[in-house]
C-alpha cells in the first residue's frame, strides 16, 4: 500500500492500477480522464459534479437520492424510439431487431461512403475512427457468434479489433495499424452479418433459452458455456450502440470534409 498526502500528481498515468478499496478526499479530479473504469460500489460525498460527461452502462445509481438508471433508459427510449425494440424476448423479435440495425447500419454506411477515404480511417477525440469500428463490430460478431453459439474456437480475421483495453490474447489479431480500405472491410462485415441472420433466422424458443457449448482454447469469451439470449443481446446492444457512435463521430468528419 501507498499514502499519497499533499502530494502533486497533476498529469499522472494511472493504467491497469488496481485502486479498488482506496480513499480520495480533498482530491481534484478536474480535467481528468477516465476509460475502461470499474466505478461499482463507489460512494461519493459533498462532490461538485459539473460539466461532466459519462457514457456507459448505468444501473442502480443513485444522485441526491434518486435513482437515475430508468430516468437515462427512458429518455434514450425517447430520443430513439426504435431502442426498446433492442431488447426483444422472443425469436421474433430477435429476427425484427436484426432487420432494423441491418437497415440502420445500411444508412450509416451510404453516409460514409460519401466522404473522402482517408477520413474513414481518422478519430475523433482519440476514438476508433469508422474503419475501426467495422472491425471491431466483425470482432464481436466472432466472439459471440461464431466462437460461442457456433462452437469455433478460432474464428478470427487478421482484421479483427478487440477493444482496447483487452489483454492480448493467443489465437486473437490486434493489428491497430491495418489500413483497410472500406470496401474489404465491408466484404467481411458482410460476411459476418449474414452468419448473425442465419442463427437469428433459425431461432426457436427452446435455442433462445438455452445455453452455448463451451469451446476449447484461448479466445475470448472464455471458454465456458453462454446463455443463447446473452450472446445475442450482447451482439445487438455492440451494433445499436457502435452505430451511435459512428453516427456521433461522422458529423465531426463531415465538418472537416471540404
Amino acid at each position: 500500500m501507498a499514502d499519497f498526502i499533499g502530494v502533486d500528481l497533476c498529469g499522472a498515468q494511472f493504467e491497469r492500477v488496481d485502486l479498488s478499496g482506496a480513499k480520495f478526499r480533498t482530491v481534484d479530479l478536474s480535467d481528468a480522464r477516465f476509460r475502461a473504469v470499474d466505478l461499482s460500489r463507489v460512494v461519493m460525498r459533498s462532490v461538485d459534479l459539473v460539466d461532466v460527461d459519462i457514457h456507459g452502462e448505468i444501473q442502480n445509481l443513485t444522485i441526491n437520492g434518486v435513482d437515475i438508471g430508468p430516468l437515462v433508459d427512458a429518455e434514450l427510449n425517447r430520443r430513439y424510439p426504435l431502442r426498446s425494440k433492442m431488447r426483444p424476448t422472443d425469436p421474433a423479435g430477435f429476427r425484427e431487431a436484426w432487420g432494423i440495425l441491418a437497415r440502420l447500419w445500411g444508412e450509416t454506411v451510404e453516409r460514409a461512403r460519401r466522404l473522402q477515404p482517408e477520413l474513414l480511417h481518422e478519430s475523433v477525440d482519440g476514438e476508433w475512427s469508422f474503419i475501426e469500428t467495422l472491425r471491431h463490430l466483425v470482432f464481436a460478431t466472432d466472439s459471440w457468434i461464431t466462437r460461442a453459439i457456433l462452437g469455433d474456437p478460432s474464428p478470427w480475421d487478421p482484421l479483427d479489433l478487440p477493444w482496447d483495453e483487452m489483454p492480448d490474447t493467443p489465437e486473437v489479431p490486434r493489428d491497430r495499424d491495418a489500413r483497410p480500405s472500406l470496401e474489404v472491410v465491408l466484404e467481411l462485415r458482410h460476411r459476418r452479418m449474414a452468419t448473425v441472420r442465419q442463427v437469428i433466422e433459425g431461432l426457436t424458443v427452446a435455442t433462445l433459452d438455452g445455453d452455448t457449448e463451451p469451446v476449447e482454447g484461448p479466445g475470448w469469451p472464455q471458454p465456458r458455456s453462454y446463455p443463447v439470449r446473452k450472446c445475442l443481446l450482447i451482439i445487438l446492444n455492440e451494433e445499436w450502440e457502435h452505430r451511435l457512435y459512428a453516427e456521433r463521430d461522422l458529423d465531426a468528419l463531415e465538418a472537416r470534409s471540404p
